[in-house]
């Protein structure tokens, strides 16, 4: 089953929506062919931020310190749950577009969710600064990607085109404002990293659809209260 997934690498809920969907598919015995989009939280990050991750998002928020590290405390939480040890006070934001880019150039040699697993797993687990260069090397030699192609594409506007019509598409068709956001057969959306029975039932309708109807291009969002991060938040929501 194709499923399209738009995410950013320095967003907690996107990993965890990944974990929770592959942890579906493999219950539902479902086969994924995984189609990753680009979407940048903050467009006009810097390569390297000049205060702690926990001062720039209490910056960007509007809350206090002491809430955002509550927040971030309750991520890690729900990240453990999914096998995620997610690092908050190590982690080191920056701009996400070239790794989008190296991600758009995995994807075409097929190693398109090896490169999100890495990217996610530099940032998070390792605190890795996401937005330099040396990091996004480290990446791509990590999943077996040529370094001459690599440095080729970091000198060049390569695959930038791929990552601004993958946000015009999210922005304007999709009406997308928070990720993770997942779309199943081409037909059934989703918003937020919901839990893993969510995915199963979603996964599971999709299928059922696929093998009694004809493709259509309506999509039917299925969403509870889900995890998002967005331009106003990026919390746990409520029970």
């Amino acid at each position: 089953m194709r499923v399209d997934i738009w995410s950013d690498v320095v967003c907690p809920f996107c990993y965890i929506g990944k974990k929770r969907l592959e942890a579906a598919a493999a219950q539902t015995g479902i086969e994924l062919e995984i189609h990753w989009h680009s979407f940048e939280l903050d467009p006009e990050a810097p390569a390297r931020q000049e205060v702690s991750n926990s001062e720039r998002l209490a910056q960007k928020y509007g809350r206090t310190l002491a809430e955002v590290e509550e927040m971030q405390r309750n991520i890690a939480v729900m990240a453990k749950e999914e096998g995620i040890e997610f690092n908050w006070e190590n982690a080191n934001s920056g701009n996400t577009f070239n790794a989008h880019r190296i991600i758009h150039l995995a994807q075409s040699k097929g190693l398109g969710s090896e490169a999100e697993e890495a990217f996610f797993y530099s940032y998070m687990t390792q605190g890795l600064p996401i937005g330099e260069r040396e990091t996004i090397e480290d990446v791509a030699a990590r999943i077996g990607l040529n370094p001459v192609e690599v440095d080729d594409v970091l000198n060049s506007d390569e695959y930038a085109d791929f990552v601004k019509f993958d946000e015009e598409v999210a922005h304007d068709q999709l009406k997308v404002t928070g990720v993770p956001f997942f779309v199943f057969d081409q037909r059934v959306a989703l918003a937020g990293a919901q839990p893993r029975d969510v995915f199963v039932q979603v996964l599971e309708k999709a299928q059922a659809s696929m093998d009694q109807t004809e493709n259509t291009e309506n999509s039917e969002v299925q969403q509870q209260d889900a995890a998002v991060c967005n331009d106003e938040s990026c919390d746990v929501p409520n029970k």
